[in-house]
């Protein structure tokens, strides 16, 4: 009951920061707002057990959240055959420059600047 609780409270911060969103005009997307505001809520216990619990829940399940993504990959091998190489090239390039952003970005938070 508490994870059904916790979903519960993921979804209602999701739609409120939907809300926000498309209420205020607001530059940033729902979801976004959204977990900023979960973020707060977090604070609470009564927030923070349900969704701790749903989390669990969802985390030990992830591996099911690829199987559509498999499932697409497998339905457009041609697709795959065609763009492959600038595919694989976008996604080496794209993993690289996050983690060199996260770097930084540690870096810049920690205060240390040696290398």
């Amino acid at each position: 009951m508490q994870g059904l609780q916790g979903l519960a409270w993921l979804l209602a911060m999701q739609s409120l920061g939907e809300l926000l969103s498309r209420g205020l005009h607001l530059p940033f997307p729902g979801p976004v707002i959204g977990i900023l505001l979960m973020v707060l809520a977090l604070r609470w216990p009564v927030v923070r057990a349900p969704v701790a619990a749903c989390a669990g829940f969802l985390l030990s399940h992830l591996s099911l959240l690829f199987v559509p993504v498999g499932v697409g990959v497998m339905t457009h091998l041609g697709l795959l055959d065609q763009y492959g190489v600038r595919m694989l090239a976008v996604i080496v390039l794209s993993t690289w420059v996050g983690l060199a952003v996260t770097a930084l970005v540690v870096r810049a938070m920690s205060g240390s600047h040696d290398a």
